[in-house]
């Protein structure tokens, strides 16, 4: 499975990001697609998740500012990113896995780069 990035930059607090994750490969196995974050000196944090029955599932700390969602003609999901925060800046990494809990093993992407500043 690869999965590749696109869609980071720089934007100014409140402002809006669509990050896009594109996956190919061998994908029948892949139930499960998402979005982890990660700051340097943390743990990389769960964002949000879509299954293949569009269950989606989000970290307090962005519900209600993200939305998850994915075209399967494509093998692509997306993350629309609205009213950003400073905190928000970090390296976004989509996860693909096999199950309906995208916090178990998986394939990982290289990561885009979000900054959130003036």
């Amino acid at each position: 499975v690869q999965l590749v990035e696109s869609g980071g930059g720089l934007v100014q607090p409140g402002g809006s990001l669509r990050l896009s994750c594109a996956a190919s490969g061998t994908l029948f196995h892949i139930y499960t697609m998402g979005w982890y974050r990660q700051v340097p000196g943390k743990q990389r944090e769960f964002v949000a998740s879509i299954t293949k029955l569009n269950v989606t599932d989000y970290n307090d700390s962005v519900k209600g500012r993200f939305t998850i969602s994915g075209d399967r003609l494509v093998n692509t999901i997306f993350l629309e990113m609205n009213s950003l925060k400073p905190e928000d800046k970090a390296v976004y990494y989509c996860k693909a896995g096999g199950t309906a809990n995208l916090r178990e093993m998986g394939h990982w992407g290289q990561g885009t780069e979000v900054t959130v500043s003036p």
